[in-house]
């Protein structure tokens, strides 16, 4: 059955099929809207945006177009329809498909949020209200946080900033031996530690 939730000042839909929204993610959705005041022009993209809350949000008090990612067929239609209700259909491109494929290969974004599950796998049980796919992050919470640097790594515009929302500070730190950083494509410049999660900002390296 369908719900809908307060979001900041949006009404967001969902069911059972999807995460649930988290009021502390409005966080990552403020953070994002900071970083587009001084990002270049082009429109925001959202990795694993599930219901597209956090990526319309980010842009709501801005005139960018945001284009959202997610597997979940059902996930894509709640954002849509999520995208329709706040009035920003016209702006808003959901696109169903992998991460790995969902973009051409020339597409670049000024402003990048992603939202992978976090959650490693053998702690997934103790969240049985939320969807399996939606917080299964493989063995170390990490599988589709690496798939997520590397699209942020292939499509982050120069002078570009990403906000990933990761489990704890432990995984960042763990990230960072990634090639994308390692190589100086990406800088991973601040974690903020939220209720939760943390949130953390990438920037283009120079």
């Amino acid at each position: 059955m369908t719900e809908r939730i307060a979001f900041g000042p949006l009404a967001i839909a969902f069911d059972e099929r999807v995460l649930r929204p988290r009021e502390w993610t409005a966080a990552q959705s403020q953070w994002a809207a900071d970083l587009m005041a001084a990002a270049p022009d082009g429109p925001v993209l959202e990795l694993c945006a599930g219901a597209g809350h956090i990526g319309l949000l980010a842009v709501a008090t801005s005139d960018r177009g945001l284009v959202c990612v997610d597997a979940n067929p059902v996930a894509c239609d709640f954002a849509r329809a999520n995208a329709v209700a706040a009035g920003m259909a016209d702006r808003v491109e959901v696109r169903e498909g992998r991460l790995e494929t969902a973009l051409a290969p020339d597409e670049q974004f000024p402003v990048v949020i992603a939202d992978p599950p976090w959650v490693p796998r053998d702690q997934t049980s103790q969240f049985p209200e939320d969807p399996l796919t939606a917080i299964d992050g493989g063995s170390d919470g990490l599988d589709v946080a690496r798939a997520c640097l590397s699209v942020i790594a292939a499509h982050l515009a120069p002078g570009g900033s990403a906000v990933l929302q990761l489990g704890t500070h432990a995984q960042a730190d763990v990230l960072r031996s990634e090639a994308c950083f390692t190589d100086g494509g990406l800088v991973m410049t601040e974690v903020r530690q939220q209720e939760r999660g943390v949130l953390v900002r990438l920037d283009r390296g120079h």
